[in-house]
């Protein structure tokens, strides 16, 4: 029997959704409508019973009424799950995966660059055996700082984890049931969930999606999240930076003996006048020592940083409310 025929079996047996679509939501009102209209067109023809989950992230605007209100409009399809505040995309991700009853679930941006029409080319992959099913966003509508931060990020992302994926930052994703379940079982608080569940995933694919502009809106990705979105990547997947400082240390101080033979041997042949008493010399090779110094004490801090939020072991969200489960 052909995979999908034994989800959707289950899923008549057990009376859920066989297709689960998780989307978190921040400040994206303008978009929601929109959103909720076609992503319940397309699986209206996918013949498949389907539940879309909408996680608000502690918006400040009205898209939680948007949400409520396609909650009513869409019974027994549209679920929405509320969080008390901002916890950031994949916190949000982690709660809708938590309600998510399908045997096969799709992540989606509420903002429409990923078309909800592509959903049906991800579920035929996962139909076809695939544990994880990504994305390449082709050709990418976004601006030159966030491509070169996505093509370090996906560089950083296949060293650490040797699984070849081109775009590791596209969120219109497809799971299946067990890799949810065990992406689940981890708690810590650090999580980039396409890595995550990489890290479980027997067969992994990746599939070119096309990508529109922002139809409304802004980006919510700004610099400086960016910048910490690097070095929550960095520091939750892998120990490489401190392996790399140890080589950069090791490296300096060989450089460093080479520098101190090369003073003697020019001291000697020209005397100490040649480099101003060799005061700015010293200068320049203090002030490399003492940048390296905050770069290792940097790293190290952020590695005990996570540490100490891990072991406190707290939630990684607080869900204040969840609309239109009961109603299926």
């Amino acid at each position: 029997m052909p995979i999908i025929e034994v989800y959707l079996s289950n899923a008549k047996m057990n009376n859920m959704p066989s297709v689960s679509i998780v989307v978190p939501v921040y400040n994206e009102e303008k978009s929601i409508e929109e959103l909720v209209a076609r992503v319940t067109r397309v699986c209206d023809t996918i013949n498949r019973s389907y539940e879309l989950i909408l996680v608000d992230d502690g918006s400040h605007d009205d898209s939680q009424k948007k949400i409520e209100d396609a909650v009513k409009k869409n019974a027994g399809k549209v679920v929405g799950v509320f969080l008390n505040r901002n916890y950031g995309q994949h916190s949000a991700i982690m709660a809708g995966l938590a309600q998510a009853d399908g045997n096969a679930i799709v992540t989606l941006d509420a903002d429409l660059q990923n078309p909800p029409e592509e959903i049906p080319r991800l579920l035929e992959q996962i139909e076809k055996g695939a544990d994880v099913v990504g994305t390449v966003r082709t050709p990418r509508h976004d601006t030159l700082f966030r491509r070169i931060a996505s093509y370090i990020v996906n560089k950083v992302a296949q060293k650490a984890t040797g699984v070849i994926m081109c775009d590791y930052g596209c969120m219109l994703r497809a799971y299946r049931r067990e890799i949810v379940d065990a992406m689940l079982q981890c708690h810590e608080r650090s999580t980039f969930i396409p890595i995550l569940a990489n890290s479980f995933a027997h067969k992994t694919m990746e599939i070119d999606v096309t990508h529109a502009e922002r139809p409304a809106g802004d980006s919510k990705y700004g610099l400086w999240k960016l910048i910490n979105l690097q070095f929550d990547l960095l520091t939750s997947m892998t120990t490489f930076p401190l392996r790399l400082l140890s080589i950069i240390g090791g490296a300096i101080s060989a450089l460093g003996v080479g520098f101190g033979l090369f003073l003697f041997v020019m001291r000697l042949l020209y005397g100490p006048i040649w480099a101003a008493e060799g005061v700015f010399t010293l200068f320049a090779v203090l002030f490399i020592f003492v940048g390296v110094q905050f770069i290792g004490m940097g790293l190290l801090g952020e590695y005990i940083g996570r540490i100490y939020h891990d072991v406190r072991a707290r939630p990684r969200y607080f869900i204040r409310n969840v609309i239109g489960k009961n109603s299926k």
